[in-house]
Order: structure tokens, then sequence, then C-alpha cells
């Protein structure tokens, strides 16, 4: 009871220390409130990145194999140059129409299909654009992505040959100013496409962060190689197992069959759904890690700025300490007071920034596309630190005011 009683009145003191100089406890914590906002921001977004990035890849579906060149240095060639800047990736060597033929052809593949870049100006009769993203694929496209039409239908095998194109919806709109311009045409490569049909808002490109397939046109695979003599680059094949146990052996597979075309080494990326979707988890944990850690440096700043002001507070105090130690307080107790006055800075700190991080992230989900995941073991965590980084830090000053000689301490102004 006595020891309750000690606590009590140190946590007394301790917040009467706190409220008599608002302004400065304020400053003190700055760094802690900095320090706790930023760790539970970083881990949240990432958090959030994670779970968007898995509800994508469980959309496209656990049998979903990307085949993509794995090498990721930028190539001299100006086409390959352009597939990094519409695919997200920078490749070297793409891949050809061989490829494409012996991924289809693989055993136990149930469907496939390459995206091929042709570059070049797009122009309708109302606007035109630079550099328009096109894509030559074919007609398993939209079953691969699961991703459906919003006017018209998406060209098949019997379009084979066809000037026929499907449209993003954001390009739909840039170069007819409509929303359904079915019927409508557009010239490129000095040839003219029929609009065939508009896809519904693609909410992401699949497996990548930086294309935009609302952005994009469609056409038939073999009308975008005869519109580039059969040198429109492939930067990706989609392929679909028959079954969800099957699509780790039918990679496999897949790799054996490029590995043969290629003489022994096609150098490619070949993954599944569930390996996709274990390798972004990874990449993004330790990124996330990373800059969490980062960020928990400025608790340290903070910890430090805690010590500081609690050296000068104790140099103000001086008289008090001296009082207090006249009227029979010991060492001990002095050191508990200032102990727990720095514990206090630390925790309050860390319940502001936890409160902060709190709101940057509900104005994240409202303003941005990110949905930061909010975890309370994070906040839970980040507060404890916060509260030992104020014991820590607040030690040697509270053990320094402990040591003060009373007579000297009572001199002092």
């Amino acid at each position: 009871m006595r020891r309750l009683v000690h606590h009590y009145g140190h946590l007394k003191a301790g917040l009467n220390a706190v409220r008599s100089a608002k302004l400065r406890s304020f400053w003190t914590v700055s760094g802690v409130i900095i320090g706790v906002a930023s760790v539970i921001l970083v881990v949240s977004i990432g958090e959030g990145i994670k779970q968007q990035i898995g509800g994508q890849l469980h959309s496209l579906g656990n049998d979903l194999i990307t085949i993509r060149p794995s090498q990721f240095q930028p190539g001299s060639d100006s086409s390959v140059s352009s597939i990094g800047q519409f695919s997200g990736f920078s490749v070297s060597t793409p891949l050809t129409m061989k490829d494409v033929v012996t991924v289809a052809h693989t055993a136990g593949v149930a469907a496939s299909t390459p995206l091929t870049y042709v570059g070049g100006n797009v122009k309708s009769e109302v606007n035109s654009r630079n550099a328009g993203f096109v894509i030559g694929t074919s007609s398993s496209l939209p079953s691969l992505i699961n991703q459906s039409m919003a006017y018209g239908s998406f060209f098949d095998d019997i379009d084979a040959g066809q000037n026929v194109a499907v449209l993003g919806p954001t390009i739909s709109q840039q170069l007819f100013d409509e929303d359904v311009p079915l019927g409508r045409s557009f010239s490129f490569h000095g040839q003219t496409f029929i609009v065939r049909g508009i896809f519904n808002q693609f909410n992401f490109t699949p497996l990548s962060q930086q294309a935009n397939f609302n952005n994009a046109i469609f056409i038939p695979y073999d009308v975008a190689q005869s519109l580039s003599n059969n040198t429109a680059p492939t930067y990706e094949i989609l392929a679909r197992a028959g079954s969800v146990s099957q699509s780790d052996q039918v990679a496999r597979r897949i790799k054996q069959s490029l590995n043969g075309v290629h003489g022994g080494s096609s150098n490619f990326s070949i993954l599944s759904g569930s390996q996709n979707a274990t390798d972004s988890s990874t990449i993004l944990d330790l990124l996330t890690k990373l800059v969490a850690g980062v960020a928990a440096i400025s608790l340290l700043v903070g910890g430090i700025g805690i010590m500081n002001v609690m050296m000068v507070s104790i140099g103000e105090r001086t008289r008090e300490i001296g009082i207090r130690k006249a009227v029979g307080a010991t060492n001990r107790q002095i050191l508990g007071q200032f102990l727990m006055e720095s514990m206090i800075l630390g925790l309050i700190g860390g319940a502001i920034g936890a409160l902060l991080a709190v709101l940057i992230d509900l104005s994240l989900r409202l303003l941005t596309n990110l949905r930061p995941v909010i975890n309370w073991r994070i906040i839970l965590l980040a507060n404890a630190i916060s509260l030992i980084v104020g014991m820590i830090f607040g030690t040697y000053p509270a053990a320094k005011a402990a040591r003060k000689d009373p007579i000297q301490a009572l001199r002092s102004e």
C-alpha cells in the first residue's frame, strides 16, 4: 500500500509538472510523436498494399501463370524502352512469337494469351493520342484476367486478321469524347480500326503497378504482328492451368518447354499464382520493415529530446528539489518523481502519435486509392516503445536530480 501511495504521488507530481509547462512539454515529445506516427503509418500502408495486391491476385485466380523476361535492364532498342514505360517492366529480351506458340501448346495449359506492345499514333475523327498504348492479344484475355465488358464484346477467334479494337474506358473518352463509341473508327499505322467493345473500369492492371489498362487499346495479336512486320515485342504471356492443383506443375512444364526452345536456358520468369502472391508479400514485408526501421530512429531522436529537456528542467527546479529533500524526501523518491515525469512525456507522445497516424490513415482512405490497414498490435507496441524510450532517456536526468545536495540546492536561485 505504501508503495502504491508513493507511485501515485510520483504520477500526480509528474502530471502537474507536465501541465505547468504545456508548450515545453509538447516540443519535448514532438520527436516521439513523429516517430510513433511514422512507424504506424508505414506499417499500416504496407499492410494495406499487401492486402490490395493479395486481393488482386486472388481475383485473377491461383491457377494463373505469368511468363515474362527476367532481365530488367533497359534495352537500347526504343521499342523495348517503350515496353518498360507502358508495362511497368524494363526488359532487354522480349518474348517472341515462338515463345507464345510454345506456351500455348504446353501440356496442361487450358488457355493462354500474349501481351504485345505496338507503338504509334492513334487518331480518331475527334482527337488523337501520340504513342498510343496499343496491345496485341487474343480472345482469351478477358477470361484470363477476369475482366468484364461494359459495352459491346471482345473480339474472338473469327476476328483474326480483322481491324477491330476494344478500348479501355479512359481512352474511350479521350479519343471520342463519349463513353460508348461502339462502331466508331480510328486510324493506327495508316489503317482504320472499328471499335468493337469497351471494357469496364480496371481497378488494377494485372501484375503491374505502373501500367494502366484503362488507357489501353486492344487489337488482335496477328494484326499487331502484321502492323509491325512481326517485330512487335511481347512483354508478357498469361496462361491458365486446367486446375488450381496443377498450376505449379504446369508452370514447371512451361519453363522446361521454353528452355528447350532456347537451348537449355530461356532466362524467363515463370510464376504460378501462389508464387506471385508469395513473392509480392515477401518484397512488401522487407520494404515495410526497412522503412519502419528508418522511421523508428526518430523515436531515439525523440528520446534524446526528452533527456535534454529534462536536464534543463532539473536545472530550473533545483530549489524545488532542495525543498523536497529538506522535508524528508529520499533520493529514491526524487528519482521516482523525475523518472515518472519522463515516462509520462513518452506516453503522451506515443498517444498523440498514434492518434495522428490513425487520422492520416483515414484521410488516405478517403482521398486516395490507398487502403491502409490499422494494426492495433503495432499501435500498442509503438506506445510501449515510446514509454520505454521515456524511461530510458529519463533515467540519467532523474539520477542526477536525486544526487543533488539539498543544501546546495536550497542556496540556488
